[in-house]
This record gives structure tokens, sequence and C-alpha cells, in this order.
């Protein structure tokens, strides 16, 4: 299993929900979060939207979805993620791989494949 964290733009989330779906995953987690990447959170004058200024580093809204998959979904979700999501601009976002080493659902038990 893996854990996929993913940071991207708030307007991309209704794609990246449908993707995930697309491709079995089961659920999600989701929140609102601020931050910046390399460019410190510079945009183009045009592009400028809310943000907080913080010594030089302009946070920016972002969402955060965090998703437990299947090892075999993983490329698959990948490809998926960088063709619907990329603008080929920067801020587009990142995807954080973790290995997941076990899981349980509480209300049952069940581990591991069974329990995402």
């Amino acid at each position: 299993m893996k854990k996929l964290d993913i940071i991207i733009q708030p307007d991309k989330l209704e794609v990246l929900k449908n993707i995930l779906i697309s491709n079995s995953v089961g659920g999600i987690t989701v929140t609102s979060v601020m931050g910046c990447g390399k460019q410190k959170g510079q945009l183009v004058k045009s592009a400028k939207s809310k943000g907080i200024k913080i010594s030089g580093m302009n946070l920016l809204p972002k969402i955060h979805v965090l998703a437990v998959v299947n090892d075999e979904n993983v490329e698959e979700i990948l490809n998926v993620i960088q063709e619907k999501i990329s603008s080929g601009k920067a801020g587009d976002g990142k995807v954080f791989i973790s290995d997941i080493e076990n899981a349980m659902r509480i209300r049952t038990g069940d581990r591991g494949k069974k329990a995402i």
C-alpha cells in the first residue's frame, strides 16, 4: 500500500476526486492548507490571488488530499494526475508517495488491503 499526499490548486479538487474515484480509491481526506514552493508564492501580477505574506514568503491557498492506494494502482493514478491537472506552470502542486506498512479499519478490525 502507498500513501499519496497530494497538494493541488483548489480549483482542481473535482478533477482529482474524479481521477481517484475512477481508479477505485475507496476514501480520501481533504484539507484546506496554505503553502508555497520554490517561487516562495510569487505570482505574475495579473494572477495574484488571496495569500498571506510572511517575511518574504507569500503563502497561497492549496488543497491537501490524502489517499491510501494499492501498490498496483499508483503509477496509473500518477500518470492521470499529471495528464489532467498539470497546466505546465509553477504552482500546479506535488504528490508525495510513502510506503504504508499496514492499516486497520477500526469498526471491523480488517487489516491490510481489506482496510482500505
